[in-house]
């Protein structure tokens, strides 16, 4: 990405602490802000960090990248990804968990790019970072092309914890990795086994958000 193209599509934007959608210029600058959906519902994550919106030349890149096997577009990613990190101060968490595939999903890409993030994030910052900890447990339909209001029903009781490392969660502070965030569903719904599991704090780092979802 050139210089200028980051100075366009790469600003900081303020954000919303716990579901990291976009908030008004008014609030940049201050530590804790929410949205209102956050305000009247909170989710079951103590924090959200986006790098950027989920809107050109982002979209694209980070199409390629998941579904057409453009793995080389990992650093580019992940560079913005680390300064928006940097900016927000991220605590060290305990463990450094990708959004787990299933098995179908898997065989199709061929590699699960939630998880090629996590893992050179993980080596980098000498973090614990586990696919196998989470488990998908039932194969439910691409977020994706499921509208907005179904989003939470189609992946309900599709996640678990592996059973017997449930203790390794305990008292811990996780950080679940994953790509894009648009409603917010499979990473709450993740958050909520962990917190089943004993996890202390649960929080998720994202490459984008989408720009125009405020409901956490």
């Amino acid at each position: 990405m050139c210089t200028d193209c980051l100075l366009r599509y790469a600003r900081p934007v303020p954000r919303c602490w716990t579901c990291a959608a976009r908030l008004p210029a008014s609030l940049s600058g201050r530590r804790e802000a929410k949205c209102g959906a956050c305000l009247r519902n909170p989710p079951p994550l103590d924090r959200t960090i986006a790098a950027l919106d989920y809107s050109f030349p982002w979209d694209g890149l980070l199409q390629h990248y998941k579904f057409h096997q453009a793995v080389d577009l990992r650093e580019t990613l992940l560079e913005r990804l680390k300064l928006a990190l940097d900016a927000a101060g991220a605590e060290t968490p305990d463990w450094l968990l990708p959004v787990p595939l299933s098995a179908e999903r898997l065989r199709e890409r061929g590699y699960n790019q939630s998880y090629e993030l996590a893992r050179t994030i993980a080596r980098r910052r000498q973090l614990q970072c586990d696919p196998h900890l989470l488990l998908r447990v039932r194969c439910s339909a691409q977020q994706a092309q499921t509208p907005l209001k179904d989003r939470a029903a189609n992946v309900r009781q599709a996640f678990a914890v592996e059973p017997l490392r449930k203790a390794e969660l305990r008292a811990c502070h996780v950080v679940l990795l994953d790509d894009v965030m648009t409603s917010g569903a499979t990473l709450f719904e993740l958050a909520r086994e962990l917190r089943k599991a004993g996890a202390s704090n649960v929080q998720a780092w994202v490459v984008a958000r989408t720009p125009d979802n405020a409901s956490g």
